[in-house]
């Protein structure tokens, strides 16, 4: 379920987007072929932030990160470390729920060759805005990417060259309250040419909650 506002289904902010919404749905007319919609709790302290929804993926389907192998690990490490309940089976309706998360994309709909150009980046930042401010809890955020991790921090009035993106690493962007982890995007391209490893996603995720386990034990011993 959308917890914040998002861009309109016939979203015309981006022309070059639109066009190939458009097209797509003429080709495919069984798909969304729409801007997705975030995803997940409102009281949420986690939110994951990926790049723009995937061709035969979130645009086929409506859900982020919902049938194609980015979602495949994406959900299953979710699940393995309690940020998600249910199963995943690559299809919208089936049945999986967030937990303590949400998913967002830094561009809401699908570009050409997956690659959304800086205009485009920064015309849908204000959604990206708009999801961080709709979540009144949140603590971490988790960006998968470089583009992800620029846009995130812009969309919290923070320059990117003072947090730079590393895999692995973690940023305390103390005006926002938010810890902002980084890891390289867990795409079908990075993981078979070796530049993610499931290890190395479970990593991050399992800093995470270790990150969110502290706040717990904190708020524990204030109250």
């Amino acid at each position: 379920m959308a917890f914040d506002g998002g861009p309109a289904i016939d979203c015309a902010d981006c022309p070059r987007l639109a066009a190939f919404r458009a097209s797509n749905r003429a080709e495919y007319p069984d798909w969304s072929n729409a801007p997705v919609a975030s995803i997940g709790e409102s009281h949420a302290r986690l939110m994951i932030v990926g790049l723009a929804p995937g061709l035969r993926g979130a645009n086929r389907t409506g859900r982020p990160f919902t049938g194609d192998y980015a979602g495949d690990l994406l959900y299953r490490t979710l699940l393995e470390f309690g940020f998600a309940s249910g199963i995943y089976d690559r299809r919208p309706d089936d049945g999986l729920k967030l937990v303590d998360c949400a998913i967002v994309n830094a561009v809401r709909c699908v570009p050409p060759q997956n690659k959304p150009t800086p205009q485009e980046i920064a015309t849908c930042r204000r959604y990206l805005t708009q999801a961080i401010s709709a979540l009144p809890r949140l603590r971490v955020m988790l960006a998968l990417g470089r583009i992800a991790h620029e846009s995130a921090l812009r969309a919290i009035n923070l320059g990117p060259a003072k947090y730079p993106f590393a895999h692995g690493a973690r940023h305390a962007l103390a005006s926002a309250g938010i810890h902002l982890f980084d890891s390289y995007h867990c795409s079908r391209y990075n993981t078979n040419t070796g530049v993610l490893t499931e290890a190395m996603f479970r990593e991050v995720f399992a800093s995470i909650r270790a990150e969110l386990d502290r706040t717990d034990v904190q708020a524990a011993v204030g109250g």
